[in-house]
């Protein structure tokens, strides 16, 4: 197994920044994986990146440290009831691919979670979510390997602990497990899930007159591609920043102040209130600083047009967290991780 050194990332974060990792290698397998970690030069290393699509990182200068790159393939029907279908798939799988393969199988559960960006791996991580589907809805398990201990372990969806856009992962487990693979429970029948942001009005605009799951995976496509850029064309790593919960009381306040403030209830407790609004409405939406800029038609999204560093972006984000706040008495959270 080679580990190369002084490795460019360019073209392994969806950024598209040039950064440089001490250590780079890929690994196909859990075997591939315990053999690297046991390699004198991963170990000497205190800093270890685990990466997968690299669709949700911001990296802000060289990586020095050791970058693994999951590259676990393979897509399996494991078991099957009555009602599901419980299929597995490797951490390296490309989750668009992934959710393509679900639909052409008709494994429904996936359909409005198509075309985000990133692999299989990242998803329970991230607890990625939209259109009114998140992971956490058709989680069944997943496997993770221990980096330190070196042993495999099995999470149920109450160990992984999912929230918005979070998980065990990304706070008590932070760095300290793989995910090798994950398995979905989807169904024999569809639930069809129309009502969230503009789907039933591209299904009406496709001529859809009987639903289905490649149908409404179809309209999500055409209005993901409508509004956010493609990071071959622009370098982005989809949305930036959560949508901020708030409490109801809050939420009233600030319609007062700002009618037309757009908010979704989370329960009987809580309003997620669209961050894009917000960052639009302080002129953000189509900004840009040389390379570095808010994409024109969606304000949730920071892109590089081309040779812009990761300082510069994270910088930008800054300039628009403390706007916000200004404006509107919120504080935004990052989406993307910073390295």
């Amino acid at each position: 197994m080679q580990i190369r050194e002084n490795i460019s990332l360019k073209n392994y974060n969806s950024f598209g920044i040039d950064i440089q990792a001490k250590y780079f290698c890929a690994f196909q397998n859990v075997a591939n994986l315990e053999e690297v970690l046991k390699n004198r030069k991963i170990q000497n290393n205190q800093t270890l990146l685990v990466l997968g699509g690299g669709s949700n990182i911001l990296f802000t200068k060289d990586f020095n440290g050791a970058v693994l790159k999951n590259d676990i393939k393979g897509i399996e029907v494991v078991k099957e009831d009555e009602d599901s279908v419980y299929v597995k798939a490797g951490g390296g799988e490309n989750w668009h691919s992934f959710v393509m393969h679900c639909i052409e199988e008709g494994y429904a559960g996936v359909e409005n979670l198509s075309l985000i960006p990133g692999n299989v791996g990242a998803s329970p991580m991230q607890n990625i979510g939209a259109y009114g589907v998140e992971i956490k809805d058709v989680f069944y398990e997943l496997e993770a390997f221990h980096i330190r201990d070196k042993y495999l372990r099995t999470f149920s969806a109450e160990d992984c602990a999912f929230g918005y856009r979070e998980s065990v992962f990304k706070s008590r487990y932070k760095n300290q497990f793989v995910i090798c693979t994950v398995t979905f429970r989807l169904n024999r029948l569809p639930h069809y899930n129309t009502s969230y942001g503009a789907i039933q009005q591209e299904l009406d605009r496709l001529g859809v007159t009987e639903l289905s799951i490649k149908a409404i995976s179809q309209a999500v496509v055409n209005i993901r591609s409508s509004k956010l850029p493609d990071p071959k064309t622009i370098g982005n790593a989809g949305s930036f920043f959560k949508n901020p919960q708030i409490g109801v009381q809050q939420f009233e306040e600030l319609k007062q102040k700002f009618p037309s403030v757009v908010g979704f209830p989370v329960g009987a407790d809580s309003i997620k209130v669209a961050a894009g609004w917000m960052i639009e409405q302080c002129g953000w939406k189509g900004y840009r600083n040389g390379d570095a800029g808010c994409y024109e038609k969606q304000a949730l999204v920071l892109v590089n047009y081309g040779n812009a560093t990761g300082k510069e972006i994270l910088e930008l984000s800054e300039q628009i967290i403390q706007s916000v706040n200004k404006k509107f008495g919120i504080l935004l959270e990052r989406e993307v991780n910073i390295i």
